[in-house]
């Protein structure tokens, strides 16, 4: 299983954290072992000050496939779940400022959360579906699929010339603006719509 992260696809996020906007999907991946346990706490690792929270759309992969037309996309998943990108943003800026790569900064073990369940795509308006993320019962972030510079075909099409997509592999599809950092004691609760997708405890 891979797990496939999108950066820079909302606008404002772009703008928030003063990166230039992308001609064409920027990924990178994080291992399986990021995989946050479901109901298991988030642990503040050691090695950072500044973990962030990024909420995402999640795309779960279940067609194998290489060199997908965007035409053909569609058929390679059927449903959408959400998820967390937590971020050492400090151990990143750092990477950054020396021109190495960042993959320590999201990969670590529990960086990736994911919601409890998935909701199939036919419940869904593929290009319309709002989330949301509440930190401590106040809204903190809210996205809309409407905004992702890159849909969620071009994004399949644009990794499967590169990797082969097989089934399970899961793609976040990127944050919208309104990240920030996560403390002891934190309740986070992602939604889709009305719909609560997790809960997680940061520690």
């Amino acid at each position: 299983m891979k797990i496939i992260c999108i950066g820079r696809n909302y606008l404002n996020h772009v703008k928030e954290l003063g990166n230039d906007l992308p001609d064409e999907p920027l990924f990178f991946l994080k291992p399986d072992t990021s995989i946050q346990p479901k109901g298991h706490p988030f642990f503040i690792p050691h090695f950072s000050e500044d973990i962030h929270y990024e909420t995402e759309l999640v795309v779960r992969i279940n067609k194998t496939g290489k060199h997908i037309k965007e035409r053909f996309a569609h058929k390679y998943y059927s449903q959408i779940g959400l998820g967390i990108d937590f971020t050492a943003r400090d151990i990143q800026q750092e990477c950054k400022q020396k021109g190495l790569p960042w993959e320590k900064a999201k990969g670590f073990d529990g960086s990736a959360q994911i919601s409890k369940s998935f909701i199939e795509k036919s419940e869904l308006t593929l290009d319309n579906i709002p989330f949301s993320l509440e930190k401590n019962g106040e809204q903190v972030q809210k996205g809309n699929s409407k905004n992702m510079l890159f849909n969620f075909d071009k994004i399949i099409s644009y990794i499967s010339q590169f990797y082969t997509m097989k089934i399970g592999d899961l793609i976040y599809t990127g944050t919208p603006e309104g990240v920030g950092k996560v403390y002891p004691g934190d309740i986070l609760k992602g939604y889709i719509g009305e719909k609560e997708m997790f809960k997680v405890v940061i520690k």
